[in-house]
């Protein structure tokens, strides 16, 4: 017994030795790169104000189209052209709808160009919300070092912000090496398929394939990540796809005084049940694979050595992992009942019941696959489970490689810009006009120089949306910076 004792301490201390070993010998793989020069972007008062007008134009996008006001996109247009003339005299402006397309002639038109991607649109402000706003919604008030209001984060500032790199660069007489597109959808809060999805198909009519192409989707993320002190830049190479499926249960209708042993909505409460407690299963792969690789150097222990063992240790890993909804959301395909709808009055059974489950799909499921697994665990012929009609379900993006040009050139950059930051790839949980231009560049990232804390991710569609001036600037700088590098 003692000699099989001591074989099992000695087994358990030679695993031990092999996990904590292989966390030590972990060094993070990017070269170091010297610091950009810096970059002079002349009246910074006046850059930000510029920034701050375009807020004040209130480009809502609504998912019914006739509610959307043609005049505000035609003054975000006009804006931006009186506000950029050297960018307007040396690129070509085209409209797709209320899009905006700018085309910039490269020296070599021989090699595939690059697209650089913002939206124009934003989503309306919640009713009843607008007196917790610090500013008004849409007053574009430059206030206590920030520029507040509806946009600043999604994605005004990633607009103009390229703009402003343009014009100082087509103001030095600048010409990129590689035609560069600048792609500015109108519709992207509402899928965009009237924008950058036409324009995309404008593009492959055309045969035309990409360098690279970059969008919004990651920002630099101020312990955002646990066990890791230093910033990251979550440069996302895949996005999640997109379903709704409508759950409706059938059953008799009737007088509330003679009811059965369960009313519609009684079995679609179980119905919901079943479905809540029966999550796709969970995986480390793809995308939060390699972003768990790139900040694993970094991270403290004993987190260091899971990560740094996560082929040994997955279990584990998932079980932290889906301790908080951000974390599991990059693990998993999401569960999200969102709406519920049943009965017309309090006496009467109603005779249908319906639900609305929202999922964002994780890359290697598809729309089809989580409509079978939701089948199967409902398992109720009462209740109907289909894709909900006139929605437009999305199976997520290709994963993007990291070991391209763009995506070098891009990493370069940014810790070119942010040298204390950690450059990592990640998956995004929701959805861009990127996803558009999947099948025309093997190379699509979805990244904005914007340093966020976890309480800044609520800002986005919410309430108080706002981004630091000097941050402001300091994007600016890297759009100018990454343009020179492509060029």
């Amino acid at each position: 017994m003692k000699r099989v004792l001591g074989f099992a301490l000695l087994g358990i201390a030679a695993i031990a030795l092999l996990l904590v070993g292989r966390a030590a010998l972990l060094r993070p793989r990017a070269e170091a790169v010297a610091q950009a020069p810096p970059i002079a972007l002349g009246d910074e008062a006046a850059v930000v104000e510029r920034l701050a007008a375009a807020i004040r134009i209130p480009t809502v996008s609504h998912r019914d189209p006739a509610q959307d006001d043609p005049a505000a996109f035609a003054a975000l247009r006009d804006h931006l052209e009186r506000s950029y003339p050297a960018l307007h005299a040396s690129l070509r402006r085209e409209f797709v709808e209320r899009s905006l397309l700018y085309t910039w002639q490269g020296r070599d038109p021989s090699q595939p160009g690059i697209v650089l991607m913002a939206h124009q649109d934003v989503v309306p402000v919640e009713p009843g919300t607008e007196g917790a706003w610090e500013q008004a919604p849409f007053s574009g008030a430059v206030a206590d070092g920030f520029v507040w209001g509806r946009g600043t984060m999604d994605t005004k500032a990633k607009l103009t912000a390229l703009c402003e790199a343009v014009e100082l660069l087509a103001r030095a007489g600048f010409q990129p090496q590689r035609t560069t597109h600048l792609v500015f959808g109108h519709d992207e809060e509402v899928g965009g398929r009237a924008g950058a999805l036409a324009i995309a198909q404008r593009f492959a009519a055309e045969a035309r394939r990409f360098e690279w192409v970059l969008d919004e989707g990651g920002t630099i993320g101020i312990d955002l990540v646990p066990g890791v002190a230093r910033p990251v830049a979550l440069v996302g190479i895949a996005e999640k796809g997109y379903a709704t499926l409508a759950l409706t249960a059938s059953a008799d209708g009737g007088h509330s005084s003679m009811p059965p042993p369960q009313t519609a909505i009684g079995i679609l409460a179980d119905a919901i049940r079943r479905v809540e407690a029966h999550p796709l299963p969970a995986s480390v792969q793809g995308a939060t694979r390699q972003f768990l690789a790139a900040v694993a150097p970094e991270m403290e222990w004993p987190l260091r050595a899971v990560v740094a063992n996560a082929d040994l240790l997955e279990p584990v890993l998932l079980r932290a992992l889906a301790g908080s909804p951000r974390s599991n959301a990059t693990i998993r395909t999401t569960t999200a009942v969102t709406m519920v709808q049943g009965g017309i009055q309090e006496n009467a059974l109603p005779a249908s019941a319906r639900a609305l489950v929202n999922f964002r799909i994780l890359p290697g499921e598809t729309v089809g696959s989580v409509l079978e697994h939701v089948r199967r665990v409902v398992a109720d012929a009462r209740v109907a489970v289909d894709v909900l009609p006139g929605s437009a379900p999305l199976d997520p993006s290709p994963e993007s490689r990291t070991d391209t040009p763009g995506f070098a050139l891009l990493a370069r950059t940014i810790r070119e810009l942010y040298p204390d930051v950690v450059v990592a790839p990640n998956l995004v949980l929701g959805g861009t006009d990127a996803r558009w231009f999947r099948e025309l560049s093997e190379s699509v990232y979805r990244f904005g120089p914007l340093r966020a804390t976890a309480a800044d991710l609520k800002r986005p569609h919410g309430t108080n949306e706002r981004i630091g001036a000097a941050d402001y600037l300091d994007s600016v700088r890297f759009y100018v910076r990454l343009l020179q590098n492509a060029g």
